[in-house]
Parts: C-alpha cells; sequence; structure tokens
C-alpha cells in the first residue's frame, strides 16, 4: 500500500505532464506516447490451454488498468490475438470508444507502425516477454529484460520526441 501512496503522485504528475503537453501547439502532433502493458492474470487450471481466459484478478486488474489510465485519451489500442490480452485491453479502448487492432508480436515496432502511431498515445497490451522486447525496439537499445511470469503490474511509457529523443520508465502497479 505505501508503494501505491508514493507511484500514485508520480503517475498523476507524468499524466497531467502529457495532458499539458497535448494543449501546446508544437506537441499536440508530433509526441508519440506508447504505454505498454502486461496481460492481466490469466487462468492456469488448465495447463494445456494456450489460450486461457482472464481470471477474476485479471479482469480486476483490467478495470484498474482503465481507472489508472483514466485521464489519457488514447488514440489506438493494440494487442496481440489472445483472449488475455484482448480481454485486458478491452475496458480502456471502450473508455476511449476505440476498437483493439491486432498486431503481430514478430513485428515490433517497425516503419509502418511508426507511421501509425506517430504523434500518438497508444496502448499496447503483450506478454511477459513481448512487453519488454516491444519496449526494446523502440527504444533501439536492450534496456529491459523479459517480466517476471508472476509480474502483471508494469507499465511501461516511452515518449518519442519530434528530434528523435526517446524516453521510457516502468512503473509497477500490484496492489488494487
Amino acid at each position: 500500500m505505501r508503494k501505491i501512496l508514493i507511484i500514485l503522485p508520480v503517475l498523476f504528475i507524468l499524466l497531467n505532464s502529457c495532458s499539458d503537453m497535448k494543449n501546446t501547439e508544437t506537441n499536440s502532433s508530433s509526441l508519440t506516447t506508447y504505454y505498454l502493458i502486461r496481460h492481466a492474470e490469466k487462468d492456469r487450471s488448465d495447463s494445456t490451454n494456450r489460450d486461457p481466459q482472464l481470471t477474476e484478478a485479471g479482469q480486476m486488474r483490467a478495470e484498474n488498468w482503465a481507472k489508472i489510465l483514466k485521464d489519457v485519451e488514447f488514440d489506438i489500442v493494440y494487442s496481440t490475438d489472445y483472449n488475455r490480452t484482448r480481454q485486458t485491453a478491452k475496458p480502456l479502448a471502450e473508455k476511449n470508444g476505440l476498437e483493439t487492432i491486432i498486431y503481430d508480436p514478430e513485428t515490433y515496432y517497425n516503419e509502418e507502425f511508426q507511421q501509425k502511431t506517430s504523434g500518438k498515445k497508444v496502448l499496447i497490451v503483450g506478454h511477459s516477454n513481448t512487453t519488454p522486447q516491444f519496449v526494446n525496439a523502440i527504444l533501439g537499445e536492450k534496456k529491459y529484460q523479459d517480466l517476471d511470469d508472476s509480474e502483471n503490474g508494469g507499465l511501461f511509457i516511452v515518449q518519442v520526441a519530434p528530434d528523435g529523443t526517446k524516453t521510457s520508465q516502468v512503473l509497477y502497479f500490484n496492489n488494487y
């Protein structure tokens, strides 16, 4: 609980600064912000099921992401083509009146993706390995390692400025 109390003000400041940038003429169409999360808790009761649904706790976490990111007006929502990732993306996509676009985790941050997302606020829902790999692809460096299989609360935020400068941070929300 103490971590949440420390992290929430930081996130509030970050989200407000992103909103302030939206009001600045020069930044409104050129700053690109990616929010990347791993899917919420999946049902592990059948180890042979390669496409499980979210558990009740996973559904709660997906709804919590919508609360945490309520002040972000997403332009695009992406998910891999699995039940758990689509279900995690759904509350935020619905809140923003968007359809979830399925992406192939084998083709990270290619030129087409960069053009389509330039100047936008983008949510990307992936997996314990694909999420940090996607962040690394955007940054052009191997900064982040795969997430532990029990970690479902990491939020990676990557910003790409018009001059190509890239910044990143990761916040953890494991209590809800």
